[in-house]
């Protein structure tokens, strides 16, 4: 309990009729990048959102710190939550953001903004108004780095940057997390470029909790196999598939739990792969699993293509 920097326990949320977060419960340490995963409209900017003091929970607990974060200025002084549709004053610059963050955060360093800003080639004397969606990804990333909060909350922080400044972006928060290590909880569909940093991974479905676990037991949690499709059929038995993908007389499945030496030896003797599972096929499995549908039914949909896979999770 000492060591959580975040813990929910049955924290709900709805929008009238609607339920958003359902009966979420979860605990993320203190001093832990953590990935909040999950297809758009599972419920991660909401529960930032309510964890970061915007917005009002229907019923259960959640404790940032140690205590409730609504209207508690000592947790929200704790606090950076970074996202690109942030509201700033209709005269404000990016000189005026750097400026004003420095009284809010009471380990802002300058130096640190100083060299973000550079990094990311940001005008300072450009309203914000005027900046372009990854120049105000930009500003957000300045702002959740240099204020080193204890917890900080990034938003999908990469929306609108380019291959190159996301590079940026993960080499700079790696490097000043291992310098000032404190809690980050980060949304990301970008699971591959992402899954380096993160030590902790937590995955929603539907506004419910669907993994909550370090990113090596979630990869441990499942295995691929692949080869010719008689043969994959085979070799599965009665094993719980979490997706499938065919190509010709090809199939590719991800299986849940682990491969016992029975089943490296079918395989080997059949000509399968038995191969480990990335964090982004992981996710990309638990997103195809939708409310209501079993692993079977996933594991008979479609063949999909490479960019199909992708938005699954998105």
């Amino acid at each position: 309990m000492m060591n959580l920097a975040i813990e929910t326990r049955s924290l709900t949320k709805k929008y009238g009729n609607t339920t958003v977060l359902d009966n979420l419960t979860l605990g993320i340490e203190k001093n832990t990048i953590c990935g909040l995963l999950g297809r758009n409209g599972a419920g991660k900017t909401t529960l930032m959102s309510i964890l970061a003091g915007q917005e009002l929970k229907t019923s259960g607990q959640a404790r940032v710190l140690g205590a409730e974060p609504f209207e508690n200025a000592q947790v929200l002084a704790g606090l950076s939550f970074a996202r690109e549709n942030q509201k700033y004053p209709e005269e404000f610059k990016v000189s005026h953001v750097v400026r004003a963050a420095a009284w809010f955060y009471a380990g802002w360093d300058a130096d640190l903004a100083r060299r973000l800003v550079g990094e990311f080639r940001l005008p300072l004397k450009t309203p914000i108004k005027k900046l372009s969606r990854g120049q105000l990804s930009a500003v957000a990333i300045v702002v959740g780095l240099a204020s080193r909060a204890p917890v900080t909350f990034f938003d999908e922080p990469y929306l609108g940057l380019d291959a190159t400044a996301r590079g940026i972006f993960y080499d700079l928060l790696l490097e000043d997390y291992m310098e000032h290590p404190r809690t980050i909880l980060m949304s990301t569909h970008l699971i591959d470029e992402a899954a380096n940093l993160l030590e902790h991974v937590v995955v929603l479905q539907d506004g419910r909790k669907v993994l909550d676990s370090s990113v090596e037991e979630a990869t441990r949690s499942a295995f691929t196999l692949s080869g010719t499709a008689t043969a994959v059929d085979t070799a599965v038995g009665g094993r719980q598939i979490l997706r499938s993908q065919a190509l010709g007389g090809l199939r590719s499945v991800t299986i849940a739990g682990n491969p016992d030496e029975r089943l490296r030896t079918e395989a080997k003797a059949a000509g399968l792969e038995v191969g480990p599972v990335t964090l982004q096929e992981l996710v990309a499995a638990f997103g195809l699993l939708e409310s209501g549908e079993s692993s079977l039914a996933a594991a008979s949909s479609p063949p999909q293509t490479q960019h199909e896979a992708e938005e699954a999770i998105r």
